[in-house]
Formats: structure tokens, sequence, C-alpha cells
């Protein structure tokens, strides 16, 4: 390699961290000349796009840690990373990616299909109406698309999966906005991509069809939000003065109630020259996270929830109670969960503790409808979010933020825009995602409290629960403490009603009828009549004529729930603990997250057994056995907190301790055979002598306590003080005294008289102690200490 062609680059350019802690070195990269020629060396990095880098040699032999400091690696590697599609371009010799074989069957694909014009390769101002950005966006969106769910990712809301369906909906933009292609044009791409990459990756070839549907499914629904989306960002921009910036609210409405991505809004904005106050909108957020909170029933916006007078003025009135049975008005279609509209009428509206008639806008109200399809909170399952819309006023969305019930009424507590009146027609929309969610969970519930009397008795009995989008909670009385085999087998047979998909069956059930199924657990609540009996696996009627006792899951429940438990998919159980004598409580995650925390705890397993086989190597010095304590701890808090299977945690937790010990004994004997062989030397330049003060360069106040005892127990008569300095300024203190002279000096005041002029703090007793303290002049200090021993003694 030519001298001219070796760039030497500071830190910022040749040296590779993955983040603020961990493995990292320096780098080597090598960059590539698609045709800067001559003076090509000077502009390397410094965003020329002619100047590529296709490589990256990282020499791993460092550890960032917590306090910033590097630490060599015990064992060192060399991280290579190659940029595939940049190697082609270069082997084909192409500047760009999008040139090369990798994509131009997509772009081909592209043009025949939307009609759009040919892709010219035109970046930034050359390319004003962004045709060519949208090739290329849906060119690699495509491939990452195709990828993912062929390897059984799919758009969702949490994580990776969130992360796609964000994929997903860019694509759709591009393709239905900027090229116009037609609805359905995105997963005409597959084919073009399963035949460039099949072979490589022949999972592609197994279902192109099914990776077809998902996307297909995906872009309807977004096309549906899309549309509405445009239409109320142009009516917001129509009203608003040149001056202004976007609208927070409207921005987050968008985002909470039509599943709009908030940098979709962003750029949507950005288009159109116009600002937003994105601190206000991460307030926003943050607000709505606080909000989402669980609160306890008294503290949930009583100003908005009728009292006992009112709902005696709404029955006095003539006004109809809410009928909420849509909310069990759902279907199963072609796999997916299908909801129905509902529409409703404005009977009521509460605000300010008052029934009132009318609401003005930018208010937020109670709002009782004489129907509705949102669930209120009960039945220990959280209540649903969404929006209504105003009949005539498509554009206009009401956000529903809390919905409760009250005395046969369904209240929802509703921000308005503008303003609200009894008898306006509503279309109210649940959000969907969410329920689902809930109702997961709460089928979940149901197999688990099954599963627990399977485990451990009959006796078993719920003592509460409360369910949410993201994670179930179960409490229940038990006689002894659960072990984790017992756990074990509960969540294997929940996994196996799960793997059978059963059916789940519900009907209303005359009150005095329900004594007849035989394994219902007993009736000591106050239920409606009828009352709604929730069974999984055999039909609710089956139950009330059959005489003998089913092996199944069957409770009284107002809840909504799945229709079969394949979609439940996981269930795994992140802590259990006991809240009182007698009662113990379960958290419990499922789906992708369940299968999310299975991995996680399988990765934490091996972090721990590679901590094991290094302290089984055996430390070879005190700062590589204080830093595997150091890294043994902070894996104990990673593992603490990670949500991981409760079992998982418990025996993780166990190794740890183990290693722990292990360790600090490691540390502990290094620390007295380095103390040792310091003290050797040091006391053949302090021998016979009634006073010791001075200096020694250690990194540890245990070793320097160490040292201090160890020449104690060599010269008992001799009263020890030793200073050490830290990389940090701070500067250790450790003293020891003769108990025959402690009437006249003691060690914790001589300690404190020297930590506390460095502006720090000591202790211990009146023979031995320790302190530190800050101070940029060493011997000052030292003469410091031994002018208050010697006045002392």
């Amino acid at each position: 390699v030519h001298p001219h062609h070796l760039i030497p680059f500071g830190l910022a350019h040749n040296f590779w961290e993955m983040g603020e802690m961990g493995p990292c070195g320096p780098c080597t990269e090598i960059h590539y000349d698609h045709g800067v020629g001559k003076g090509a060396a000077a502009q390397v990095n410094t965003g020329n796009p002619q100047l590529v880098e296709i490589w990256n040699l990282v020499f791993m032999q460092y550890s960032r840690e917590a306090d910033g400091s590097l630490h060599s690696l015990p064992q060192r590697s060399v991280d290579t990373g190659m940029g595939f599609e940049r190697l082609v371009a270069v082997l084909q010799g192409k500047e760009s990616n999008y040139d090369t074989d990798l994509f131009t069957p997509i772009l081909d694909a592209i043009h025949r299909g939307s009609k759009a014009p040919p892709y010219q390769g035109l970046v930034g101002d050359m390319d004003p109406n962004m045709v060519d950005r949208a090739y290329r966006v849906l060119a690699d969106h495509i491939r990452a698309l195709t990828i993912c769910i062929a390897d059984g990712l799919y758009p969702g809301m949490t994580g990776a999966a969130l992360v796609l369906r964000r994929i997903l909906r860019r694509a759709v933009r591009y393709s239905v906005e900027v090229l116009k292609a037609p609805p359905g044009f995105l997963a005409g791409l597959v084919p073009t991509v399963v035949e460039i990459l099949g072979d490589a990756y022949p999972e592609l070839k197994q279902d192109p069809c099914q990776i077809m549907d998902t996307i297909n499914e995906n872009e309807a629904a977004f096309l549906s939000s899309l549309h509405r989306g445009r239409r109320i960002i142009d009516r917001t921009l129509q009203k608003m003065d040149n001056s202004q910036s976007f609208p927070v609210d409207v921005a987050w409405s968008l985002h909470r109630n039509l599943g709009f991505p908030l940098d979709l809004v962003s750029l949507m904005l950005e288009e159109k020259a116009v600002i937003m106050d994105m601190e206000a909108l991460g307030q926003l957020a943050k607000e709505e996270a606080e909000r989402l909170r669980p609160l306890p029933q008294s503290d949930l916006q009583p100003d908005r929830v009728p009292g006992v007078q009112d709902i005696s003025e709404l029955q006095r009135t003539g006004v109809p109670r809410t009928d909420d049975s849509a909310k069990y008005t759902y279907k199963l279609q072609d796999g997916k969960y299908v909801f129905s509209p509902c529409q409703a009428t404005v009977v009521a509206l509460y605000d300010d503790n008052s029934l009132v008639k009318e609401v003005g806008q930018s208010q937020t109200c109670g709002v009782i409808l004489d129907r509705t399809n949102f669930y209120s909170e009960q039945g220990g399952q959280t209540h649903d979010l969404g929006y209504f819309v105003r009949e005539g006023h498509q554009d206009v969305l009401l956000p529903v933020v809390n919905v409760q019930a009250a005395g046969g009424f369904v209240i929802h507590t509703v921000s308005v825009p503008e303003s609200l009146h009894i008898g306006d027609r509503l279309d109210l929309f649940v959000n969907e995602a969410r329920r689902l969610a809930c109702m997961v969970k709460h089928t979940a519930t149901h197999l688990l409290n099954y599963a627990l009397r399977c485990v451990l008795g009959d006796q078993t009995e719920q003592r509460g629960s409360h369910i949410t989008a993201d994670r179930l909670r179960f409490d229940y009385n038990i006689r002894t403490p659960v072990t984790g085999q017992q756990l074990e087998t509960v969540e294997e047979i929940v996994r196996d009603v799960i793997c059978r998909d059963e059916c789940v069956y519900t009907a209303d059930v005359p009150l005095n009828q329900v004594n007849c199924i035989r394994g219902l657990r007993s009736i000591d609540e106050v239920y409606p009549d009828p009352v709604r009996v929730v069974s999984v696996g055999v039909p609710v009627e089956q139950l009330l004529h059959s005489s003998n006792k089913q092996h199944t899951s069957v409770e009284l429940c107002c809840g909504t729930h799945l229709l079969r438990t394949g979609m439940i998919q996981d269930l795994v159980i992140v802590s259990e603990r006991q809240l009182g004598k007698g009662i113990s409580r379960i958290l419990a995650i499922t789906g992708e997250e369940a299968k999310e925390a299975r991995e996680m705890g399988r990765v934490l397993a091996e972090e721990v057994d590679s901590l094991s086989l290094r302290l089984d190597n055996g430390m070879k010095s005190l700062v590589d056995s204080q830093r595997l304590s150091k890294e043994i701890g902070q894996l104990t808090d990673v593992v603490d907190g990670a949500v991981i299977l409760h079992r998982d945690r418990r025996q993780l937790q166990e190794r740890l301790r183990a290693l722990h010990r292990t360790a600090n004994t490691a540390v502990r004997k290094l620390e007295s055979r380095e103390a040792a062989e310091k003290v050797q030397v040091f006391l053949e330049n302090h021998l016979h002598q009634a006073l010791i003060v001075d200096f020694f360069p250690v990194q540890s106040i245990s070793i320097l306590m160490k040292m201090v005892n160890k020449i104690s127990e060599k010269m008992p008569q001799s009263s020890v003080m030793l200073l050490s300095q830290l990389d940090s300024g701070k500067i250790l203190c450790a003293c020891q005294v003769p108990k025959d002279l402690v009437s006249s000096l003691s060690a914790s005041d001589w300690a404190l008289a020297v930590c506390g002029r460095m502006g720090g703090n000591a202790g211990g007793s009146d023979v031995v102690a320790k302190g530190m303290g800050s101070s940029s002049n060493l011997e000052e200090i030292i003469k410091l200490a031994t002018e208050y021993a010697r006045n002392k003694m």
C-alpha cells in the first residue's frame, strides 16, 4: 500500500465504541475512491459521497467503565465489519449501491408498476419532487420487510416489531404519495426481492404469498389513517397564521389516536416548511405516560365522573343507561380480529361537577352516550382508549382518555377541540391495538388462574388482578411458598392450552343457574343477573348440563376476551412475590414480549457463564480481580432489573452471589499478599520509629488499611498513618494507634482532623480509623498529620 494511502486520524474517527460502556478499541477503516482521484486523501471522512468506507476493523482491547476510564480486556479480538452492498458496488464499478444488480431489478419493477419517470439517481436539490428518493426508499425498505417477515418478525407495537411497522408505513407513504402507485403495489415487489436474494436466503422462497399478505394488510390499515391524518394536518394548517408553529396537541392526537409515528408528522410538516415545538411535544409524551400509570379509583378525574346526586338526576330525567354490549362485537376473520363500527348519540355531558348541555372548545369533559363500544374499567381490566368523530366533522378527533362506569352509565372522559352538544351524533373508534392487547392478557389471566389451581389445588383462590396492554398482575392465596418448579409447571400448562388454540366460549347465564357449573369457584361477590360466563375449550351450554367437573378454565367475567387462545402465543412469569401472609402476586407477560424475555434470559446466562469461566481461570493480578468483582456487581444490577423469567432471575442471582463471594475472597487474598509485599519494603525504611506518617500509592482503602494493620503487627508500639492519592484526585487515609496510647491519641480523632482539613470525613475507633478527602498538596497533609500526632503523644 502506498504511504500516501495510509492516513492517521484521531479518536473521533479511529476509535470505535458500542456505547457509553463496554468493549471498545482503535480501528482502521478502508475507504474506496469512486472518482475523486488526486487529492482524495485530504477528503476522507469529510462527507464526499465518492469516498466510501467499505470496511472497518476494530481492535477490541479496552473496556470503557462507567467512570469513563479504560481498562485492558483480558482477551483481545478483532471485530470486522464489511458493507456488503458497498463492496458489490466496488466490484461492479458502480458509484452508488442502487446502481448494482442488488437493486436495479427492484428499481425496474418500481418503474413498471408505478408508471413513474425512470430512476435517474438524482439526490438533494436535483430531485425536487423526491421521485428518485422514493425509488430508493421502496427498494431499500421492501428488502428489509421481505427478509424480516420471512424470518418471523411482523409489524407490531413494541421493540423490533415497531421499527418494522414504521419502515412499512414510510414505504407505503412514498409509494402512494410520491410515486402515485396503486394500493397493493408495495407487496408486488416481493417476488423481485425473492428472485434476487432467494438463493442466499432460501427461507424467502418458502411462502412469499404470506409475506405479501402481511404487507397488504398493514398497508390497508395505514392508508385509512394516512388519508385522515393528511386531511387533519391540511385543515389545521389552513387555520394557522404563517408565523405560528404547528399545534403539538394536534400532532400528539394523530400519534395517539391514528397511530401516526411522530417522525412522520414532523416529516410532513418539514415538507411544508412548518415548524413544531419538539420540546413541548416531548412534554406531552411524558404527561401521557404519567397519566396512563395505574391510579387508585379515587384519583381518576372525579370532576368528570357524576356523583350520586347527578346519577339520580339522570335517572329522574329519563336519560337511558348506556348500552355497552357493542364492546363484545368483534370477530375473527382470516386470522385477524375485526371490530364492528359503532355510532352513538350524546345523551349527557358532565363538567366541573355538574351536568351541562354543551361544552366549549379546548375543554375536557365527561360524555355519556346512548350506546358505546368502549370498555370501561372493571373486572380488573383497564379501560379502552380511542377517539370520537362528530357526524359531519370527519377531520376533528375527540380523544377519549378515560372510561369509567357509574350507576349503569358509561362516562367517557373526552378532550373536546371544538364544541360538543347533547344530541350530537358520533362515530366511535376504539384503539384496537390496545384493546386486543388487553384481550390477550385477560384470557391469559384466566389460563394462569386455571393452571395455578391445577398445580396448587382447588383451594387456590384469586384475590385480585389487574390487566393492561403491557402485562398482567394476578394475586392469589397460598398456604406455603410456591417453588420454582411449580411455577414452571404452571407455565407449561398455560402454553399447552395456547398451543392447542382452544376456542373461548362466552354466554350470559341466569345467576341462579351458574351454581350448576362444576368446578366454578364459589360466588362470594355481587354479580349482575344474568352473569357472563367465560369458558375455554368447552361450550358454556355443555358445562350447564354436565354432571362431571370439566378440566378447563371457566369463570364469571365481564371482560373482553380472545375468541381463540392461540393469539396469546406465549406466557412467562417475570415476578412472583408474597404480599403478606398467605397472599402472593404474579406478574406475567405474553406474546413477543414473552419471547424476548426468554431470549434475554439466555443472553444473561451466557454473560454469567463468561464471568464464571474467567473466575475459574484465575486472576493474575489484583486489578483484574477487582475489575471482575465490579463486573459481577454490574451484571447483578442488570439481572435484577431485566424482564426475564422469574426462575431464570432466581438462578442467575444465586450464581452471581456465589461468583461475587468467590471474587471478593480472591480480591482479599490478593490485597493481603500485595499489602504484605509492600509492607516488607516499607518497613526497611521505618524500623523502630514511634510515629510513622507516609504516602503509599494504592488504589483501594482496603489495601491501605491492611498495610496499616500489618505494619502495626510488626511494630506494635508505633502509631501509623498512611495516605494514598487516587487517580481521581481523592486522598485515602488509614491509621492505627497502640492501645496504650489511645488516652492521648485517638485514631478516629487523628483521621478526622486530617480528612477534615481536606474537606472530607473519617470514622472508626480509638485504635483504627479511615477516611477520605481532597487536596492538591499531599506534603502539607503529611506534615499536618505528623504535627497533630506529635502534639498528642
